[in-house]
């Protein structure tokens, strides 16, 4: 996942579990408003919603929009960009990439240490 680049000069986020529309919107330097269209506008972004449906962000929520804020306003993307970019995020394909070798590698050693011991 891309690192927000204006992470210094903004405030550091709370140890809370859950966040408040008001709340993140200072933590982001972003208005409620927009908060709420970009939920429309990103899939990833799905804050938790309770009673009269008021919105919950939590931590990942509001790191998310920070890098949602860093490509549009710092980075100059679109919105339709910024989606494309954090749906098609290389860092995140490698990272998967070698999670998946990884896991290969462990299935093989697994079936190596069944064999040794069905001998």
């Amino acid at each position: 996942m891309l690192e927000p680049t204006n992470n210094d000069e903004l405030p550091e986020i709370p140890g809370k579990r859950y966040f408040t529309i008001g709340e993140v919107s200072e933590l982001c330097a972003v208005k409620p408003h927009v908060l709420r269209y970009w939920e429309q506008e990103f899939p990833q972004l799905k804050p938790v919603k309770r009673r009269g449906n008021r919105r919950y962000y939590q931590r990942q929520d509001v790191l998310t929009i920070r890098q949602i804020r860093a490509l549009l306003y710092e980075q100059g993307f679109t919105i339709g960009g910024a989606r494309l970019k954090m749906n098609d995020d290389p860092e995140e394909k490698q990272g998967s990439e070698e999670f998946q070798a990884l896991v290969r590698k462990m299935i093989s050693e697994l079936e190596e240490l069944l064999i040794t011991l069905e001998r």
